[in-house]
C-alpha cells in the first residue's frame, strides 16, 4: 500500500503496468502479479478550547503556508491517532496533553494534496486539561488563542477545520 501513484513494484522493483480489476484501475506488477493499493495517509489533530477562544497554529511551510489550522500532522507507524495528536499538539505549539484527555471529535477525509489523500482524525480537549508554554514549533509561524468571532476572518489551510473547531466548542459549551 502507497500514498502516492506508484511507479515501480515495492517487492520486486518492476516498472508497474495498470490493469481493470475489483472495478478499478490499479497498478499492478507485470512481473510478480502484485496489486500495488493506494491508500490515504492517516493524520491526527488537537483542538484546544479555551471558553471562547481555540489554539490554532499559522503554517509556515506549504501546503497553506501563512494559513491557519489546528494543530497536527501525519502519524508515525506505531502511534495510535490520539498519541500522535498530543505528540503534534506539543510539536506545534509547546502545549502538552495526556492522549487520554483527548475527545473523539470526528474523522474527515481531506480535499486531496496532488495526489495525497489524507484521512485526519480530530480530537478536542480544553485548556485546563493541558500544560506548557505557547511557543510555536519549527514549521509554523505563529500559535495562538483566537477568540471563536474573530474566526470568520482567518483563512483556514483546510477546509474542514472551521466544522471541527465548531464541534470542539460544542463539546464543552455549557460546562
Amino acid at each position: 500500500m502507497v500514498a502516492r501513484t506508484p511507479s515501480y513494484c515495492p517487492d520486486c522493483g518492476s516498472e508497474l503496468d495498470s490493469v481493470e480489476t475489483e472495478g478499478r484501475t490499479r497498478r499492478r506488477c507485470p512481473s510478480c502479479a502484485r496489486i500495488v493499493y493506494r491508500n490515504p495517509v492517516p493524520g491526527a489533530s488537537a483542538v484546544v478550547v479555551d471558553g471562547d477562544r481555540v489554539l490554532l497554529v499559522e503554517r509556515d511551510i506549504d501546503p497553506g503556508a501563512g494559513t491557519w489550522c489546528d494543530p497536527g500532522g501525519h502519524l508515525d507507524v506505531d502511534e495510535p491517532p490520539a498519541v500522535a495528536a498530543a505528540r503534534e499538539l506539543e510539536e506545534e505549539t509547546g502545549v502538552a496533553v495526556d492522549p487520554d484527555a483527548l475527545t473523539l471529535v470526528d474523522a474527515v477525509q481531506m480535499a486531496p494534496w496532488g495526489e495525497k489523500y489524507i484521512v485526519s482524525v480530530g480530537y478536542a480537549v480544553e485548556r485546563e486539561h493541558t500544560t506548557g508554554a505557547l511557543s510555536p514549533g519549527t514549521d509554523a509561524r505563529a500559535a495562538r488563542f483566537v477568540h471563536r468571532e474573530d474566526l470568520p476572518r482567518l483563512t483556514f489551510a483546510f477546509d474542514y477545520v472551521p466544522a471541527r473547531i465548531d464541534r470542539a466548542f460544542a463539546l464543552f459549551d455549557g460546562d
